[in-house]
This record gives structure tokens, C-alpha cells and sequence, in this order.
């Protein structure tokens, strides 16, 4: 395990050789605010198929004449797709110090989850699950400064993008949102410093997050690399209307996003006819992620239905991916009141040039000096025929092999017994194979197993974030444990100035601001003009609002996050 972070000398703060991720994180977090992450990974490990296998296409490699033959063939499942998952967890921290003195340490602040699962045809980046503990309060950010939770989770999101990126493979963030109350942090929903969103304000919130990497200017070295790069929303229940409003308001947006589903279009069954046939079915356009509430529908239907139906035609109904997600707004985790949100964002790679196009490779022809003869049109096989001698000696060498084991005598020295204190990860042998990109850039500071990696998150689901102190003590127990006492942290010195924070004010030169109210007229209604003809001009009229008039005020919270699970 290596660790490049931000070292400060004696002489001052000066950073010497900057962890990459340092760097990108350093961009977007406020000036001169300290700050701590935690980057964990896994190596890339075999993993079950996100896609249900088509049937064999039968006519793909058959004549004409074979087609009535294959009819009658009973058909069966293709063979699965060989996937790999690449797991990563990335938690920050801030000082507990900065607002009560009396607490010391560090306390967690965000907890962010993500799956990379690639194939031989495309690379999906899983959002599972996103959390905050409500503890960033503590910073005292002014007014007008960027939301730290929501600049992290789309700088790590870029990062892993531009780290993971594999040339002509096309790449989907892909993730759903649904509003609970803590994922990643237990006891976190006691701290009433924690913002906790609903369900219109968790799909808004993602949106804006995946926005970002579609119009942020922060991220434009990311966005050249790609052909093009469009975002998807669906919500079932909802229609495009209804859906729109979730969209950001930007004058863009209705070019970047798309209100409906790219799941033909990233479905690695529909990039090659030839094997997987013309007609794929909903069945294997839809994939299945871990806690997912369209996987859990898609699980009921394969059990209510034979497989032989699967093959041929199949679920029995839904038919087709509408049906599919007018169906799921009727599911539990899309009705009664909630709503939940799958949102796409796909990045298309450059087209390859067409091979056609290029010049014909030059096959150089055999050597014909020499030809053996032929019998009836046909070249005899080579035989090379072997001494006398040798042949017997290779017989008696087979018969010393089969003999019996030689008898062990002597006394018994017992081994000293081996004692396994840490089982490290099982790194695969290729960083660069046709199924997965594994370079390190992109790592975690600490890779672990699978198996460590599960324990890990494990402990964090069983610690106590309720209280300050509870969580600085969480904090301290899960950072030592699994960075098993070496100090795996990156320091990042925040450098984003803050932003104007009043930016509808106008000021002139001299530093005062300008009030326009006075200039703006309101149209007034029947009502008004009838309230002021019935007034004197000099007699002031006070106005009384209604109750369900005056709205008040929406606090502003600097660690709204949303929470959301896969």
C-alpha cells in the first residue's frame, strides 16, 4: 500500500507531490478549509451478470437449409456475460474541534459507495449508496458557499470516470434515488443539525449532481474525451410533465437530458444481432444491482414464469419496457405517496474508424519450395518415427514412474505452526484485460479483499454516530481498524473562494448597493384599483396577508445530502 498525500514541512505549508485525488478535491472544496478523506477500493473481482442471457440465436452461424432443423431444436440460454466488479468507498472528514473546543478528533461528514462493473462491451458505474452525518455545520461556512457534500460526490464521480475510461467502451453512471432517513451512518438521524431530504428534493439533488458533469466547467477535461454525453430520468408514476420540473433549470438542460430510459442503448445484447439475434426481450434489457427495486420486480417475474416461456417470448406480461415502468410506479417502493428516481448518465466514446476503410493487411503466402505428396488429393499426416532404443527406454521410464511410493521412516518433525495476521488482496495478474481497466491511478489508499472490504463497511453500519462524541470516537475506531494502524489519510486544503452571496444585489463603484425595488411596478387587479379609488392618497392603507400567503423562508443548509441506496 502506497500513500502520496499532502506533507507539510517545517517551513510552512507546502504540498509536495499531491495525491491526484487531493488535487481534484482541493478544486472544489471552500478556501482554506481543512478537510480529510479515506479512499478504500478492491481489485477487480469476478461478479454475477448484471444482464439474464438472451436464448441462443441458432441462425447467427447456420445455412438456409439448417433453419427448419433449428425450429425444431429447443432453444436454449446463451452464455452469461463474464463480469467484473471494482468496489470503492470514499469517506471525509473535518476537524470536531472547529466550533466546541472540547471535542478533539475527526468526524465523519459524508460516506459515498460506488460499484464499477465492466464487461468486454461497455464499463457501468453504480452509485449504491450516499450518505451524511449532518456534522459539517461545525465549518460555519458563510452564506453563498457551494455545498460541499454535493461538490464531492461529482468530483469523485469525475474522478473515477477519467480514471476507469476505456478507449471505444462506452461508460453509464447509473443510479437510483429513494429518500430514507440514514444509510451509511447509524444513529446519524439523532443529530438535528442533519438535513434530511425528501423524495422530490433527494431525485432533484442527484440531478444536480449528475448535471454538473454534463454543463460543469469544472469537469471539462472529462466531458473532451467523450463523443457525447447525455442524461436520462424516469420516475415512475410520473408523466413528462411532472418529470420535467425534477430536470435543473438551465437553459440547456432540455438538450443534455432526456425524460425516458437509454436501456436499449447500453444493453450489450442489442450491440450484436449476428449473436444475440434481432429481438431482445425486456427480460434481458434491464439490469440487476444490489438492493434495487426494479431488480426485485425483475426477480418475481423470472420465478412466475417457466423457462422454457423466458426463452421463447418472455415474461408473459410486461411485454415491453413502457409496460415495464408503468408497472413498477404500482410497486411498493414507487407508491404510496413516494417516489422514486433512475437516473442515467451515458458517455459515448468516439466512433472507431471503419475497418473497412483501411487498407488490406498483407498475408504473406506459405513457402511452396517443398510439397509432400498427396494420396487421393489428400497430404499424408507427418510422422516422425522414433529409434528402437528410445521407445524402450521411454516404456521402462513409464514403468519406474507407476511404481510404488517409497516407504517414509524416521522420526516425525512437526512444522511450526503459521500464524496469518493479515490476509492481504488477491491482485489480479493484468491491469488491462478485454473485461476490465485496473490502473493505479483510481485506486484506494487502502485495497483490500472483497471479503475485508464487506467487513469494513460492516463496522461502519454498527458504529454510533448519534451524538459529537459519539462520532469522533466512530470515527477513530473505523479509520484505525481499517487502515490497520498506518496512516492511510489525504489531506486536502480547500481552495474555491467563496461566491458572491447575495448575487441578485448590484453594487457600484463607491461599494454601495443599488435598490431597485422602487423601479418595479406590479400589475395590480381589480381588487387593488377598486382598494386604492376607495382610499385617500393621504391616508396610509395597511394591507393584512393571508395565513397560506406568507411563506417562509428556506433555511439553508450546507450539508443537505441525499441519501440512496442500491
Amino acid at each position: 500500500m502506497s500513500i502520496t498525500a499532502q506533507v507539510h514541512d517545517r517551513e510552512g505549508e507546502r504540498a509536495v507531490n499531491p495525491h491526484p485525488l487531493v488535487v481534484e478535491l482541493a478544486k472544489v472544496l471552500p478556501k482554506d478549509r481543512k478537510f480529510t478523506a479515506y479512499h478504500v477500493s478492491t481489485p477487480p473481482v469476478n461478479a454475477d451478470p448484471l444482464f439474464h442471457s438472451p436464448a441462443y440465436n441458432p441462425t447467427s452461424s447456420s445455412t438456409p437449409s439448417d433453419e427448419t432443423k433449428s425450429k425444431s431444436i429447443s432453444r436454449r440460454p446463451s452464455k452469461p456475460l463474464k463480469t467484473y466488479c471494482e468496489k470503492h468507498f470514499l469517506a471525509i472528514s473535518i476537524d470536531a474541534g472547529n466550533k466546541e473546543k472540547s471535542t478533539e478528533g475527526q468526524v465523519l461528514v459524508l460516506g459515498l459507495e460506488i460499484y464499477i462493473y465492466t464487461t468486454r462491451f461497455s464499463t457501468i458505474v453504480f452509485v449504491s449508496k450516499a450518505d451524511s452525518t449532518g456534522y459539517l455545520n461545525l465549518l460555519e461556512l458563510p452564506k453563498g458557499t457551494p455545498s460541499p457534500i454535493r461538490e464531492v460526490t461529482a468530483c469523485f464521480l469525475a474522478y473515477l470516470i477519467a480514471n476507469r475510461k476505456r478507449p471505444t467502451k462506452q461508460l453509464v453512471v447509473n443510479l437510483f434515488a429513494r429518500a430514507q432517513s440514514q444509510y451509511l451512518f447509524p444513529g446519524s438521524v439523532k443529530n438535528k443539525d442533519k438535513h434530511i431530504l425528501d423524495d422530490k428534493g433527494l431525485v432533484k439533488w442527484w440531478c444536480r449532481v449528475l448535471n454538473s458533469l454534463l454543463e460543469g466547467d469544472d469537469y471539462s477535461d472529462v466531458k473532451q474525451t467523450w463523443d457525447k454525453i447525455h442524461g436520462y430520468l424516469v420516475i415512475p408514476g410520473l408523466d413528462n410533465y411532472e418529470t420535467r420540473a425534477f430536470l435543473p433549470r438551465t437553459s440547456v438542460a432540455s438538450t443534455n437530458w432526456t425524460l425516458g430510459h437509454p436501456l436499449e442503448n447500453i444493453s450489450p445484447y442489442t450491440k450484436d444481432q449476428n449473436i444475440y439475434g434481432p429481438v431482445i426481450y425486456p427480460r434481458c434489457l434491464i439490469p440487476i444491482f444490489p438492493d434495487d427495486p426494479k431488480a426485485r420486480f425483475v426477480e418475481e417475474l423470472e420465478e412466475s414464469t417457466s423457462e422454457m416461456t423466458k426463452l421463447l417470448s418472455g415474461w408473459k406480461s410486461p411485454k415491453t419496457l413502457e409496460q415495464f415502468w408503468e408497472m413498477m410506479a404500482f410497486r411498493q417502493e414507487c407508491s404510496s405517496g413516494r417516489l422514486t428516481g433512475f437516473i442515467w448518465v451515458v458517455f459515448d466514446p468516439p466512433v472507431a474508424p471503419n475497418p473497412a476503410t483501411k487498407s488490406a493487411a498483407v498475408i504473406p503466402t506459405p513457402d511452396t519450395s517443398f510439397s509432400a505428396p498427396q494420396v487421393n488429393g489428400e497430404a499424408p499426416t507427418t510422422s516422425i518415427a522414433l529409434p528402437l532404443e528410445s521407445t524402450q527406454k521411454t516404456k521402462k521410464g513409464l514403468r519406474k514412474r507407476k511404481g510404488k511410493k517409497k516407504k517414509l521412516t524416521g522420526p516425525i518433525i512437526p512444522r511450526k505452526p503459521h500464524v496469518k495476521t493479515h490476509m492481504g488482496p488477491q491482485f489480479p495478474k493484468d491491469t488491462e484485460t478485454p473485461y476490465y481497466s485496473w490502473p493505479e491511478h483510481g485506486r484506494g489508499q487502502v485495497v483490500l479483499a472483497d471479503t475485508g472490504y464487506k467487513r469494513a463497511i460492516e463496522l461502519l453500519l454498527h458504529l454510533e454516530f448519534g451524538t459529537l462524541e459519539q462520532a469522533t470516537a466512530s470515527t477513530a475506531r473505523w479509520s484505525g481498524e481499517v487502515g490497520m494502524g498506518k496512516n492511510w489519510t489525504l489531506e486536502i486544503i480547500g481552495e474555491r473562494a467563496a461566491v458572491n452571496p447575495n448575487p441578485t444585489a448590484s453594487s457600484t463603484s463607491d461599494g454601495a448597493v443599488n435598490n431597485l425595488s422602487g423601479m418595479v411596478r406590479r400589475k395590480r387587479g381589480s381588487d387593488d384599483q377598486t382598494a386604492a379609488d376607495a382610499s385617500p392618497s393621504t391616508s396610509p392603507v395597511t394591507t393584512l396577508l393571508g395565513k397560506g400567503v406568507v411563506r417562509k423562508k428556506a433555511k439553508l443548509d450546507y450539508d443537505s445530502t441525499a441519501a440512496t441506496s442500491a
